[in-house]
């Protein structure tokens, strides 16, 4: 052995000076034994809320099954998790990402508090997937991450739906396409039971970025929420993250420059959600790895999109897994050299290694050949310009527009802007414009899945653009920029639009522009003032505080 696998917890559980921590230990009922052995801390984000993470206590309880056969000893324990689709489209939303801080905190606190020696972190919901992740990075203690894995597709009216058919639906019976007593049926069927959301939305992108980098084994996050071999994959993560206490191979070995480069392209080959730019931004810098938001788009144009998955494609997550899985598209992507084979992965291969031992479905149509992409460059676009002097992203694997030129309809909250969609007050060729919804404007970043949502359901995805400081889910498609940096309440250039204003989105060039000059925007911003913080105290007034742009990941510091 590298390392003594009771490297911390000897500290808090040995000699006479500890007997009191003993007595406490034992009162939950840890036995001797359990005590002379390493402590695995099994951090998990159960909640009685929705189906992402309703079934964490029951694979915790697997994956502490697996740390005892393997000679160690698992302390659970519980943070928190906020629905996404619950909380979209109210003030709840807010929550959301500051939740990804929390979660990364709690993590490390309860590590750090009772000096445990490994960790397995299990991950459902969106943001509780890269928090946990963080939590991992910043202890550097041997650990790996366990995703809950994809509630499998609801069945309407004879076709496989998800939640996004939800949301879009709500804007049809909007529009007068789709009945009171259509949409109660399609609401009914859409989610049958546990698992994170269906399509490669923001969970199922983080899942198989984290899985393509390493941290998480090869094959476990696919292998869908209510499959009964779900179970057998946390016992092996209980086992596994033993050995890798034992070899003292730690995140930071693992989530390299190279692996970030291998999820960046991952995310972009599987048309993923454009929360996979925050949220690796934010991982590297938890790792202290230099890491732009121009990186995803250098690395985006050169990826294919091999993955036909939802929302712009036809198939779920669970078909994924059916067709071979993430380690089918990873064999795919090294053929092509668009990867580093040579990245480590928790299971002490390498990622060419894991590769290797992919098994493709014949006749499936999920992955496709390398001379057949869906779109021969990935899905996320960085854009600048004169609205966006730090960037902001776009995902273009759900439409064929490459330029859309029109006049600025300017929202300061996102309710006011779903209303105006509701009301029919938004037209072909305008641009919705949705600002104070940054990290800091807020706060909190709202995802804007209920808006876009209601413009596809009115019929509007194909000749109306928008635009906001705020985030979108990964359902969402569309010509939409998100993530506009500097953002409205930091006095970015957003913050001067007016409405008529022309802008022009030019995917082809990189650019989002208005057509003002700079020296008008300078003297509109030198007339604005920022509005008044919406919370005053508590954690949201917190976060406003402390957090970065956008451009930078969100994080706080």
């Amino acid at each position: 052995m590298s390392v003594d696998p009771r490297h911390r917890s000897r500290t808090i559980l040995e000699g006479p000076d500890r007997a009191p921590a003993r007595a406490m230990m034992r009162a939950v009922g840890y036995t001797d034994e359990d005590l002379r052995r390493p402590l695995v801390l099994v951090a998990h984000s159960w909640i009685e809320v929705m189906p992402c993470n309703y079934h964490l206590r029951h694979l915790a309880e697997k994956v502490k099954d697996g740390v005892r056969a393997a000679g160690g000893t698992p302390v659970e324990c519980n943070t928190i998790a906020v629905s996404d689709g619950i909380s979209m489209g109210t003030e709840g939303m807010k929550a959301s990402l500051v939740s990804r801080e929390v979660v990364a905190d709690s993590i490390e606190l309860v590590a750090l508090g009772h000096l445990c020696d490994a960790v397995v972190a299990l991950s459902g919901c969106d943001k509780t997937i890269p928090g946990s992740v963080m939590a991992l990075l910043r202890l550097n203690l041997p650990s790996l991450m366990l995703y809950g894995g994809s509630i499998a597709p609801g069945h309407y009216r004879g076709r496989d739906v998800t939640i996004q058919d939800v949301f879009e639906g709500v804007g049809a019976h909007a529009a007068g396409k789709m009945s009171d007593a259509d949409l109660l049926e399609l609401e009914s069927h859409a989610c049958p039971g546990s698992g994170a959301c269906g399509g490669q939305f923001t969970a199922n992108t983080m899942a198989t970025a984290f899985e393509v980098m390493g941290i998480s084994p090869m094959g476990s996050a696919s292998v869908p929420a209510t499959d009964p071999l779900k179970d057998e994959v946390a016992f092996q993560c209980g086992q596994q993250v033993m050995d890798l206490l034992r070899r003292d191979l730690r995140p930071r070995q693992i989530i390299t420059r190279q692996a970030l480069e291998n999820g960046i392209t991952a995310i972009a080959a599987t048309g993923g959600s454009t929360n996979g730019v925050l949220h690796l931004l934010a991982v590297a810098h938890e790792a202290g790895i230099p890491l732009e938001i121009d990186d995803f788009d250098r690395i985006s144009s050169r990826t294919p999109i091999l993955a036909d998955l939802k929302p712009a494609g036809r198939f779920v997550a669970n078909d994924l897994y059916n067709a071979g899985g993430v380690a089918l598209l990873v064999r795919r992507l090294l053929d092509a050299g668009l990867l580093h084979g040579d990245a480590m992965t928790v299971t002490g291969r390498t990622t060419a290694e894991e590769a290797a031992l992919a098994r493709e479905t014949p006749g499936q149509e999920v992955i496709r050949p390398l001379d057949r992409p869906v779109k021969p460059t990935g899905g996320l676009v960085i854009l600048r310009g004169n609205l966006a002097p730090e960037g902001c992203v776009v995902k273009v694997v759900g439409h064929e527009r490459r330029l859309h030129r029109g006049p600025a309809r300017v929202f300061d909250r996102e309710e006011e802007a779903f209303a105006a969609v509701q009301g029919g007050q938004i037209r072909p060729g305008d641009v919705v414009v949705i600002r104070y919804e940054g990290p800091q404007g807020g706060p909190g970043m709202r995802e804007m899945l209920g808006v876009t949502g209601a413009i596809v359901g009115a019929g509007l995805s194909e000749s109306v653009a928008l635009m906001t400081d705020g985030r979108f889910s990964g359902a969402t498609h569309g010509l939409v920029a998100g993530h506009v940096a500097p953002e409205a309440a930091r006095g970015g250039p957003i913050a001067a639009l007016r409405d008529g204003d022309t802008i022009t989105f030019d995917i082809d060039r990189r650019q989002l522009d208005v057509d003002l000059t700079d020296a008008e925007i300078r003297a509109r911003l030198a007339t604005w003032s920022p509005p008044a913080p919406r919370y005053t105290s508590g954690v949201m007034a917190k976060y406003a505080r402390l957090v970065s742009s956008a451009s930078r990941g969100a994080v706080t510091e």
